[in-house]
């Protein structure tokens, strides 16, 4: 499953047709370490070039699109698309680019990297608040769990499904993802199962990655202290993705 991901609204940089050569200016001159100058540069390139792609307006952009978004000749993002055709990453249909279905198999192996890195700091926060701790992650229009870990010690806990969808403005972990700035978690009482009490906070700082921690408990929980907790467990795994 992969992670979901968002649309950027379109900037003044967007796609649009011109006509005419286009000057070539370079996309951005960071150096990569272990990579001349030049290779750097071309590498940045094609990283724009495939952003580009995937942010167009378009549902399939133009060769004159994408030298325009991207601020390069026609003929240097042909050479751009070789490579990138060569990895399944985008395909060509005539003069329009689109994504590749080979940018499946690198977004499937995100989730379980995801998952992984969040384990530790969800034991953390499972044994502490002796509620079932989870992480949750956008995708469109809805909320998915993407890993789950149950305290040891309690007589009783809720068991959550990993897997498990709903609407993303609902229940604490759906509100968290896309919380304001000012503030650090969320509470919620029965808004997607009567009975559950939910508290999560918002995984922040990771490039792509709208998330939230949070615990869920069939009994009512003190915000007041799984609160800061929640927020802490979604430092952690922010520290741990970047």
């Amino acid at each position: 499953m992969s992670v979901p991901t968002t649309r950027q609204p379109a900037t003044a940089t967007s796609p649009v047709t011109t006509r005419g050569p286009v000057a070539e200016e370079p996309v951005a001159e960071v150096e990569l370490p272990g990579l001349p100058r030049e290779r750097s540069l071309t590498l940045e390139r094609g990283l724009a070039l495939l952003q580009a792609v995937a942010e167009a307006q378009s549902d399939a952009p133009t060769i004159s699109e994408l030298a325009a978004a991207i601020r390069v000749s026609r003929a240097a993002v042909y050479r751009l698309l070789g490579p990138l055709q060569a990895r399944g990453l985008v395909r060509r249909e005539g003069s329009r680019v689109r994504l590749g279905l080979g940018l499946l198999t690198l977004a499937g192996n995100v989730l379980p990297q995801v998952r992984l890195a969040a384990l530790p700091a969800l034991r953390e926060l499972a044994e502490r608040t002796g509620a079932t701790a989870h992480i949750t992650v956008a995708d469109g229009e809805e909320a998915q769990v993407v890993a789950v870990v149950e305290p040891t010690w309690t007589v009783f806990h809720v068991s959550y499904r990993v897997g498990y969808r709903h609407p993303a403005r609902q229940g604490a972990a759906g509100r968290a993802i896309d919380l304001s700035a000012d503030r650090h978690w969320v509470f919620s009482s029965g808004e997607i199962q009567e009975g559950a009490y939910g508290v999560a906070a918002p995984v922040r700082g990771v490039t792509g990655l709208r998330a939230s921690v949070g615990v869920v408990a069939l009994r009512p929980v003190d915000e007041a202290t799984v609160g800061p907790l929640t927020v802490t467990a979604a430092e952690a795994v922010s520290a741990a993705l970047t």
